[in-house]
């Protein structure tokens, strides 16, 4: 079972690591901080409004429903200069990287960069071959890195047997829908849901 992989970005001129691994339980909390800086800075931003996000993006009672019931990926930056290879089994044990399978390693930097959580990707099995994106963030201080294509490139490689990828997005969310058009995603419809005062644009990318 693939747990991790790998990508890479920089921040102030240094190179860092992207790694991509299950997420657990202790990650909660971490989770749903950056889940609320995300939502919140996007809503104001992007949106006219003060706060707001998806359901449940501020709760950890959520993110710990999320983690147990979806597929939940944390996304984590470290710094390349320094590495060690951790010595647990287990699930530390597997990564994968664009260039296969290769031992799990951790990064330290001095600057305390190492293994800090800077987003995440939730999804949802909705069977016969069809996934739902159903959550994808990162932290405002990391955005317009790549993160972002490195994480639908990661789940797709990942998940190869996927043949039909769902998502939805808010309809002020203009950025998100570059982003996604961007990754070959087609819209395919809208909605308003029930209790939700946001009109919310479908979007499907099928792969042959």
């Amino acid at each position: 079972m693939v747990l991790s992989g790998r990508g890479t970005a920089s921040r102030e001129g240094v190179a860092l690591l992207i790694r991509f691994e299950k997420a657990r339980v202790a990650d909660a909390v971490a989770l749903t901080e950056v889940q609320r800086r995300t939502f919140d800075d996007d809503s104001n931003r992007f949106g006219g409004l003060s706060a707001g996000g998806p359901p449940g993006y501020d709760s950890v009672d959520w993110t710990l429903w999320a983690i147990k019931t979806g597929i939940y990926y944390k996304i984590l930056a470290g710094d390349r200069r320094e590495s060690r290879s951790p010595g647990g089994v287990g699930d530390r044990r597997e990564s994968r990287s664009a260039g296969g399978v290769g031992d799990r390693r951790e990064s330290r930097s001095p600057g305390g960069v190492g293994d800090q959580i800077i987003g995440g990707v939730i999804l949802f099995d909705m069977h016969q071959r069809h996934f739902n994106l159903g959550r994808i963030f990162v932290d405002p201080d990391w955005q317009d890195r790549g993160i972002g294509t490195q994480a639908i490139q990661f789940i797709e490689k990942t998940f190869p047997y996927v043949k039909r990828w769902s998502l939805d997005t808010p309809e002020w969310a203009v950025r998100n829908h570059h982003f996604y058009e961007k990754l070959g995603y087609v819209r395919v419809g809208e909605e308003v849901p029930p209790g939700v005062d946001m009109r919310l644009y479908l979007y499907e990318k099928r792969i042959p």
